[in-house]
């Protein structure tokens, strides 16, 4: 199994971190921050991932450093699940739609970090338990730097916050399904090396 521990402690968060990239989907969200903790719901069962987070940080300061640090330790977990990515399918996208709004993910499991992410010409109004576009944001920046994962989320319609983040998550769980299946032998690069 395709599966990795990450322990994270700094002086704003603590983060214990299970991945398991071939499931069974499930596992204990406790981050301390409701919503959250149904985003990461999403994960595990739009990517069918086992997905065990226990977290803790400075609430009373802002959810920034939380939400940020759980991106972070999902994605130095899941770059360590992958194991050297020999045989990924290594490309994937997918759009999820959440009443009116659509998100778009399209991501490359290539080890080069990089973040598109394109909400801000929409006026996405509000937040939702706290967290607001701008956390998704950072959220994916520690994924996608941690994983070295190359990331383009487009939310393509959308106002209300708890659908774009909702749907956002949704998007992302299902690319991340599709490109971490492994269908092949080699690595899915003509250099040889990711």
């Amino acid at each position: 199994m395709r599966q990795a521990k990450i322990e994270r402690v700094t002086g704003e968060t603590e983060v214990r971190l299970e991945l398991g990239l071939d499931g069974p989907a499930g596992g204990e969200l406790r981050t301390g921050l409701g919503f959250l903790d149904h985003m990461l719901a999403q994960l595990q069962r739009h990517g069918r991932f086992w997905l065990e987070v226990e977290a803790d940080g400075d609430l009373e300061v802002d959810v920034h450093h939380l939400v940020e640090d759980v991106g972070i330790a999902l994605g130095m977990a899941l770059d360590r699940a992958l194991e050297g990515r020999v045989g990924l399918e290594r490309y994937a996208s997918a759009f999820a739609p959440m009443d009116e709004t659509l998100v778009h993910a399209v991501l490359d499991l290539s080890g080069r970090p990089y973040l598109a992410f394109a909400p801000e010409e929409l006026d996405v109004a509000g937040e939702a338990g706290g967290v607001n576009v701008f956390h998704l944001r950072e959220f994916l920046r520690g994924l996608a730097n941690h994983a070295g994962l190359t990331l383009h989320l487009r939310v393509l319609a959308g106002r209300e916050a708890h659908h774009v983040i909702e749907a956002s998550f949704k998007a992302l769980a299902r690319a991340l399904y599709a490109a971490t299946r492994v269908t092949r032998d080699d690595l899915p690069s003509s250099k040889g090396v990711i």
